[in-house]
């Protein structure tokens, strides 16, 4: 970065119930509190050289609009749409105008779990996605944005 570059923005969005992280079902999403999620995602953006901005709703309207905030400033984003990964065509067609990188993320393997979870409407208009790891899914993404960014840049 030279001096008067400052890093680059990343969003990291999170859907419905991300904010009960450590209470909610522990055995599957671990003891680790959104706070706790939060400042990972800072301090691994830091490191890469990127300012995340994580944020948090229950409402897919919400969502939405944020999904639009980063299409039309073109900013990355890292993004756990929680159970909106099931069904939300609303979600999925905000994120097809994408115009950066997007990575979908998931603490746990959805995969491995209940059927209906094996399906994700967002993963089609996605960069990639990365799941199964705990907090760690997020580190994975960021950096991966990271190189998708480097990689564009040059």
């Amino acid at each position: 970065m030279t001096a008067d570059a400052s890093p680059r923005r990343v969003l990291v969005l999170n859907g419905p119930n991300l904010r009960r992280l450590g209470v909610r079902e522990p055995d599957v999403y671990g003891s680790a509190t959104f706070e706790d999620l939060a400042a990972l995602c800072r301090d691994t953006a830091r490191r890469l050289d990127l300012h995340a901005e994580v944020r948090q709703t229950d409402d897919e309207a919400e969502l939405v609009r944020w999904v639009h905030e980063a299409a039309d400033e073109r900013l990355p984003v890292v993004l756990n749409p929680a159970a909106f990964t099931h069904y939300s065509y609303a979600l999925r067609d905000a994120l097809a105008q994408r115009t950066a990188p997007l990575v979908e993320v998931h603490i746990s393997n959805p995969a491995a779990r209940e059927e209906f979870r094996h399906t994700s409407v967002v993963a089609g208009v996605a960069t990639g996605t990365i799941a199964g790891f705990g907090l760690t899914s997020y580190v994975l993404a960021l950096q991966a944005i990271a190189e998708q960014l480097a990689e564009n840049a040059g």
